[in-house]
């Protein structure tokens, strides 16, 4: 599975990528503002062999980053959807760019895609995201995609030995439709 955009391409994840996930997953740079990074890579090979191999009902997809143009599909990034309430039809965005292609609207474009996918192929009613309060990048390309800030988890996060708040964004099925159809 495929999720084309301009720039950049969107590909089921596959074992050939495992090497690079697992490199990603456990890099604390990238992850800078995350409250806890997995800092054992055999840890995140089993998490996403498990994924990959698709025994249990799918809740949960995640893609890796190229760029559209390059056919040897280099990977850039992740990107990933996954079910935050079944009941409700919501679903959770998350995505990370590597450093060196940061700043060219690479993350832009494939959470665009990923609420494209929500929206359009998994019948979501609301897609979420959220971030620490100190990531203001990851904030405002969220509002950059259409997605409000509805909270303010106060002191949310215990990152960098103290608590941080963290925001929680929203948009509604009604709001995308508005802004991409």
């Amino acid at each position: 599975m495929e999720l084309t955009g301009e720039k950049v391409l969107l590909s089921k994840i596959s074992i050939n990528e495992l090497d690079f996930i697992c490199r990603v997953e456990c890099d604390k740079n990238l992850w800078y503002f995350e409250e806890h990074v997995q800092s054992d890579e055999n840890v995140v090979r089993e998490n996403y062999l498990h994924k990959i191999e698709g025994n249990e009902r799918v809740k949960s997809y995640d893609f890796i980053v190229t760029l559209a143009e390059d056919t040897s599909k280099t990977p850039i990034g992740l990107a990933q959807v996954w079910s935050y309430s079944e009941f409700r039809k919501s679903w959770e965005i998350g995505f990370a760019i590597l450093p060196e292609y940061s700043g060219e609207g690479y993350g832009t474009e494939a959470a665009k895609l990923l609420l494209k996918y929500a929206f359009e192929k998994l019948d979501a009613h609301k897609v979420v995201g959220m971030c620490n309060s100190k990531n203001t990048r990851s904030a405002v390309l969220m509002e950059d995609i259409g997605m409000t800030r509805e909270a303010i988890f106060k002191e949310e996060l215990f990152w960098q030995n103290k608590w941080i708040d963290q925001y929680f964004f929203s948009i509604l099925e009604k709001e995308y439709l508005r802004k991409y159809k």
